[in-house]
């Protein structure tokens, strides 16, 4: 029985692809290094057997700690297709159809517009058909104190940039409000739901479907930037519990293997059905196309969205992927069901791109196209994009020469709202502005440059660094401009002083 085993594996190795047998421990520990990546954990899954799961570097720069296959990471938008395989399973079992209004559910329910409101299903947030921009909502909704409620109320003053169910833009209160759909339906909380009816079944028994306390998770990874700084830095762990069906599970490389084999057994894992095939399909149906023109780097022609999945004919091959993206964690999921092939890259630093040239890499070398260094080609142009972005933010701190602000600093303070983020204080401490963001934990320091301009450096690392200035009227403050990182969202917030 032994050696049957052991032949086996080694008949298995041996059909690998030479970059994964000879090359890819040394490409994935140099791309750590040319990427400033702490940790990094990988699974490749190749006609139903894992060929690929360890660990690299270190959870954790103090400890030293080192990443394994149990290492714990936010996965944060890989958790979009639990969800949306779980409203596929439901309708499948005649609990719901995904064309079901969200009114149906919630009455109380408002987009921007009555006829979204009227019209928006299900599938809708589902496929991200609202008609907002990718990621507009999320200074507030991120990392907020807010209910799920009270963010899904909040939906109502999103004020779209296109028109429903014709512009592509990335939603997660979209997937919020589908995800509360199943507690309405089966009295579950998304988070149980989940976890019975799929984390449960594959024995994923390290994964926490609400990311909460993380930092008390046995062999959690730790959450690392270097967005606006030289050097990594240490940040809070997120909690987006609220929007946890959009983005709030942990996992590690072992246990998602699991769900990845189960996507390339039509719903199966160890002989078992999980999930029923015709679920499984409805969620790789395209409901949205975001391109069907060539791309010009990267070997497809088209690529659209699912239900909570991205979808392309990468290499000739129907090819499945998402990402996630959490203050400190990027993850990628892929799966090609035409090559059995399984994929997921989780990593501890938020800022880099290896982790999907990686996963173009492991494609490339399964799909026999030839070889291209996806990081070298990478690199430079997000190096030099960095380099851009430190020496401004040096720029800034140069000017920080105590000059006095055009008003008094009592001038300034008081508290401030937008509509849609709720309530801010600006308050003097030692001689710099502060603003508290009541409904966040997070805190921002505002310190004087010159020509009415501030320098805006917030309490957690992963938020940034940015010149803001005050509106004024007649040496009356009328409101400020308040930037955050791409990564959370792309435009700024008015805040009109009460």
């Amino acid at each position: 029985m032994f050696l049957f085993i052991s032949v086996s594996i080694f008949n298995c190795l041996r059909a690998q692809p030479s970059f994964i047998t000879d090359s890819l421990d040394s490409y994935i520990n140099r791309g750590m290094k040319d990427w400033n990546i702490p940790g990094l954990a990988i699974v490749i899954i190749k006609d139903g057997k894992v060929v690929v799961m360890k660990g690299y570097g270190v959870r954790n720069i103090e400890t030293k700690e080192p990443v394994d296959e149990n290492t714990l990471f936010m996965i944060a938008s890989n958790s979009k297709l639990f969800t949306a395989t779980s409203l596929a399973q439901l309708e499948y079992d005649k609990k719901l159809s995904l064309d079901d209004k969200i009114t149906k559910y919630f009455p109380w329910y408002q987009a921007y517009d009555s006829n979204t409101t009227n019209l928006v299903t299900i599938r809708d947030m589902l496929a991200h058909h609202l008609g907002t921009k990718t990621f507009q909502g999320d200074f507030t909704f991120w990392n907020s104190l807010y209910s799920r409620d009270s963010l899904m109320y909040k939906m109502r003053l999103l004020n779209p940039i296109g028109n429903f169910r014709q512009q592509w833009g990335y939603c997660n209160t979209c997937f919020l409000t589908a995800g509360q759909v199943i507690q309405q339906v089966t009295g579950k909380p998304w988070e149980v739901y989940v976890y019975d009816s799929i984390m449960e079944p594959l024995g994923m028994t390290d994964t926490h479907a609400l990311g909460n306390n993380m930092e008390q998770m046995p062999d959690a990874a730790a959450p690392y930037t270097n967005s606006f700084y030289k050097d990594l830095q240490a940040l809070p762990y997120d909690n987006v519990d609220n929007l946890a069906p959009a983005g709030a599970i942990v996992s590690s490389v072992n246990d998602i293997s699991k769900w990845l084999m189960m996507q390339l057994d039509s719903g199966r894992y160890q002989g078992k059905q999980i999930v029923p095939w015709r679920a499984i399909q409805r969620t790789r149906d395209m409901n949205t196309v975001i391109s069907s023109r060539k791309n010009p780097v990267l070997p497809y022609h088209y690529y659209g969205y699912g239900l909570g999945v991205f979808m392309s004919d990468y290499g000739g091959k129907q090819t499945f992927e998402h990402t996630g993206g959490a203050d400190g964690f990027v993850t990628n999921t892929c799966f090609v069901p035409e090559e059995n092939l399984g994929i997921a890259i989780f990593t501890n630093n938020d800022n880099q791109d290896f982790f999907e040239m990686l996963r173009y890499q492991v494609l490339d070398a399964y799909l026999g196209l030839p070889y291209r260094n996806y990081s070298e080609l990478a690199l430079s142009n997000f190096l030099n994009d960095r380099k851009q972005l430190l020496n401004e933010i040096e720029g800034y701190k140069a000017r920080l020469k105590n000059k006095k602000p055009p008003l008094s600093l009592n001038a300034y303070t008081g508290d401030y709202n937008n509509a849609l983020f709720g309530n801010i204080s600006i308050r003097v401490n030692a001689g710099d502005l502060i603003i508290k963001f009541n409904q966040h934990n997070l805190t921002a320091k505002l310190e004087y440059m010159d020509s009415a301009e501030w320098l805006l450096t917030f309490s957690n690392p992963a938020y940034g660094i940015f010149p803001v200035s005050f509106r004024t009227d007649n040496a009356s403050v009328v409101s400020i401009d308040i930037k955050v990182n791409d990564f959370i969202e792309y435009d700024a917030y008015t805040f009109t002083k009460q």
